[in-house]
């Protein structure tokens, strides 16, 4: 998230808009505090394919000491993913 974070404050126009608000909502809008199953039909969709709910289910499981099954290759495989494209967005624009 660091990157991507980067990346967004270089496209900023001014410091007012350089916060990353959209990227401190996702583990509001995930199973971050409450469970997916329980949330209406549009936010279920989301909170499950959003990159914050398998980092929040895998580190819930491994800090109460159960496996974390394949939620851990899905949270890395995201985290990979966003560092990567947050990476090189953040290179292509300082660059410039």
């Amino acid at each position: 998230m660091t990157w991507l974070s980067v990346a967004l404050a270089l496209v900023a126009k001014n410091v007012a808009t350089a916060s990353n608000l959209p990227l401190m909502l996702l583990p509001f809008l995930g199973g971050g505090f409450v469970p997916a199953e329980s949330m209406p039909a549009g936010l279920r969709w989301f909170a499950e394919h959003q990159p914050a709910t398998p980092v929040i289910e895998t580190l819930r499981a491994l800090m109460a000491g159960r496996p974390a099954g394949s939620g851990l290759l899905e949270a890395a495989v995201w985290s990979a993913g966003i560092a990567l494209a947050g990476c090189l967005w953040a290179r292509r624009l300082h660059n410039r």
